[in-house]
C-alpha cells in the first residue's frame, strides 16, 4: 500500500513540475509578446492559459486521490495540503501572464515610445520573476528550505524593479503628459510582473510549510 502511494506521490511532483513548466512558458510568451508587440503571439499566450487551468485540475484531482483513497501521515499531509495551495497560486500566475498578454493587444495600436518607457525594466522583472518560478517548484521537488527562502528573498528584487519603473514613469509623464496614456497601461504591465513574484513567494512559503509544518512570512 505505501509502495502505491509513494508512486503517486512522484506522480504528484511531475505533474507539479509540469505545470510549473507550463506557467514559466506562459511568462516567456507574454514578454516576447509584449516586447515584440507581436498580437498573434500575444493571443496564443492567452489561449495557452486555458491548458494551465487544466493541469489545476489534473494536480487537485491527484492531491485529493491521495487523500481520500490513501492513508497519508502528518508529513504526508502537510505536502499534499502544500500542494493544492501551490497550484492556486501557479494558476494565478497563469492568469497575469495572459492579462500582459490582453495589453499587449489593448497597446497594440501604437508603437512604444521608447524615451519614456524603460522596456529593458520589464523583462528584467520577467527575468527574475520565471526564475522565481523555476526555484520555487525545485525546492517543492527537492524539500529545499534554502531554496524557497531565496525565492522569498528574490523578490525585494521584483519590488525593487517595479517601485523605480514606476518612478520613472512619473517622470516622463511630468515631463510630457502625451506620455501619459502607454505608461499608464505599461504600468500595468508591470504591476502583474510584481503579483507574479508575490505569488512566487506564495508558493516558496508552502514548500517551507510542507517541510516544517510551520508558515513563515
Amino acid at each position: 500500500m505505501r509502495n502505491r502511494f509513494e508512486r503517486q506521490l512522484l506522480e504528484l511532483n511531475n505533474e507539479l513540475i509540469q505545470m510549473g513548466s507550463m506557467i514559466e512558458h506562459a511568462i516567456e510568451m507574454g514578454i516576447s509578446a509584449l516586447v515584440r508587440q507581436d498580437v498573434e503571439k500575444a493571443k496564443k499566450a492567452i489561449a495557452y492559459d486555458e491548458e494551465i487551468d487544466g493541469q489545476e485540475k489534473t494536480v487537485e484531482s491527484l492531491c485529493m486521490k491521495l487523500l481520500l483513497q490513501q492513508q497519508p501521515v502528518a508529513k504526508d499531509l502537510r505536502l499534499i495540503s502544500a500542494a493544492l495551495k501551490m497550484i492556486t497560486d501557479m494558476e494565478r500566475i497563469g492568469d497575469h501572464a495572459a492579462d500582459i498578454s490582453e495589453m499587449t493587444i489593448l497597446m497594440s495600436d501604437a508603437t512604444y515610445e521608447r524615451s519614456a518607457i524603460n522596456i529593458d525594466l520589464v523583462e528584467s522583472m520577467a527575468k527574475e520573476t520565471t526564475d522565481m518560478v523555476i526555484k520555487c517548484v525545485d525546492a517543492f521537488v527537492n524539500k529545499d528550505m534554502e531554496l524557497a527562502r531565496t525565492v522569498i528573498a528574490q523578490d525585494d528584487v521584483v519590488d525593487d524593479l517595479f517601485a523605480d519603473f514606476k518612478q520613472q514613469l512619473i517622470k516622463k509623464i511630468n515631463e510630457n503628459v502625451k506620455n501619459g496614456e502607454q505608461a499608464t497601461d505599461m504600468l500595468m504591465v508591470a504591476k502583474y510582473f510584481e503579483r507574479i513574484g508575490d505569488h512566487a513567494t506564495n508558493i516558496a512559503e508552502w514548500v517551507i510549510y510542507s517541510i516544517t509544518g510551520e508558515h513563515e512570512k
